[in-house]
């Protein structure tokens, strides 16, 4: 072998030189697969707030309408509240539930911040309720000829001064018959930043000067002034309370209370006030029993006051709340029976659900007046009004489940109690 071969065959035949290390390419493992990031599950849907929302929502279009069989089946006949107190206090619950966690995650500034525009988005479904309602009864009012239509639904000073009016609806002073709850809504969640960020910190002293505020309420007679006279037919100062006492309960009261609503004490407080409550109520429906209660009785009882939230309704909520509460488990199978899946749907899309219902009270309203108001035309309107009210549900929900499944919306368990993209 020659010089030159023999020096490039030696390094690679025999063993390299002590001064040049040896060369060794190593091949990296394989990296293990990513690990997918543990996430907490979502929280269960809380369907008895939808449950009982939605039968507020159908309650409420019962009772815009005029007397009929159906109405008879609505709470406010056999006790001081009605479907009122169920959609305040779920709509605090919901909206403490919702916007107290985006709080918690994302900041006082971005959760205020989506508040505000759950607010806005609220206000404008007023105002389109507002424009939809006034074409409605001055179209019938035009083709009937019968102008007791727009007395009736409060829009008479619209017509006489219609640019005077128009600003006082946009500042919500003025509202046609039927059209007061949005405007408390709207103005109970302008103010649930500072509730909520108290809430946090403190939910007991929160409750707490919510409740001063109420009694300040009745002590000052604090109100706002409706136009073109009169007040709110449901008072902010006074409502508030109810708002806050569902926000309280869903930021840790409701456990609390736990004890307290599994006591037979409570379950035997809670009957007897509501037995008591139903008694009184008989009596505005049979004037012979009217005598039997006592005056003493009488003078510190009446009136009972709905606009600024009477003592006594807002005991009669609390006592029919303790008792569902007790019976109505979360768990409970019946909550995903197809019966029930009408009033879930409409709970689930209140305030789509709400507007509509008031398009058809009316619509209710003038085909009674107009056609006929038997009892058979009574009961199939409240029926037909409600499975319209279904439908639609049904309809939002199936859009609302498409879209998320293409990808371009995310929600999060009871978002849309509260509204919106919570």
């Amino acid at each position: 072998m020659t010089p030159v071969a023999s020096s490039v065959a030696e390094p690679i035949a025999g063993a390299p030189p002590a001064s040049i290390p040896p060369q060794v390419e190593t091949v990296p493992p394989p990296a293990p697969p990513p690990q997918p990031a543990l996430q907490k599950p979502a929280p269960k849907r809380e369907l008895r707030l939808d449950l009982f929302r939605g039968l507020a929502l159908w309650l409420i279009f019962i009772d815009h309408l005029p007397a009929n069989i159906l109405t008879w089946l609505t709470i406010r006949n056999y006790g001081f509240s009605d479907a009122t107190e169920i959609f305040i206090f779920i709509s605090g619950y919901t909206a403490a539930f919702v916007y107290g966690r985006a709080m918690r995650d994302q900041g006082v500034v971005v959760a205020s911040a989506r508040i505000m525009k759950r607010v806005w988005q609220i206000y404008v479904a007023h105002v389109f309720l507002f424009t939809i309602f006034l074409a409605e009864i001055s179209y019938v009012a035009n083709s009937f000829q019968n102008p007791l239509y727009t007395e009736e639904m409060g829009i008479l000073d619209f017509l006489k001064q219609p640019d005077v009016t128009i600003v006082q609806a946009l500042l919500l002073r003025f509202r046609p018959v039927n059209m007061d709850v949005l405007p408390l809504y709207i103005v109970l969640m302008f103010f649930l930043p500072p509730i909520l960020w108290m809430m946090r910190r403190s939910p007991d002293v929160a409750l707490a000067l919510s409740t001063f505020l109420y009694a300040a309420t009745w002590q000052f007679d604090l109100h706002l002034t409706a136009y073109p006279s009169g007040v709110w037919a449901f008072n902010p100062y006074a409502w508030q309370l109810l708002f806050v006492f569902g926000a309280w309960c869903a930021m840790g009261g409701a456990q609390r209370l736990s004890r307290v609503l599994a006591s037979p004490i409570t379950l035997w407080v809670a009957v007897a006030y509501l037995l008591a409550a139903f008694f009184v109520t008989l009596t505005w429906h049979m004037p012979q029993l009217f005598h039997t209660l006592p005056k003493w009785l009488e003078q510190w009882m009446y009136p009972i006051d709905k606009p600024n939230l009477d003592v006594l309704r807002f005991a009669h909520f609390l006592a029919l709340a303790a008792i569902t509460v007790r019976f109505l488990h979360r768990d409970w199978r019946g909550l995903n029976s197809i019966w029930l899946r009408p009033l879930i749907l409409c709970g689930q899309h209140s305030l789509e659900i709400f507007c509509l219902g008031i398009f058809l009270a009316f619509a209710g309203y003038f085909v009674l007046a107009e056609i006929a108001g038997g009892a058979v035309m009574h009961f199939f309107v409240s029926l037909t009004g409600i499975i319209i009210m279904s439908a639609s549900a049904w309809l939002f929900s199936w859009y609302k489940n498409a879209a998320a499944k293409g990808g371009s919306q995310k929600t999060s368990p009871d978002a849309d109690l509260a509204g919106g993209d919570a």
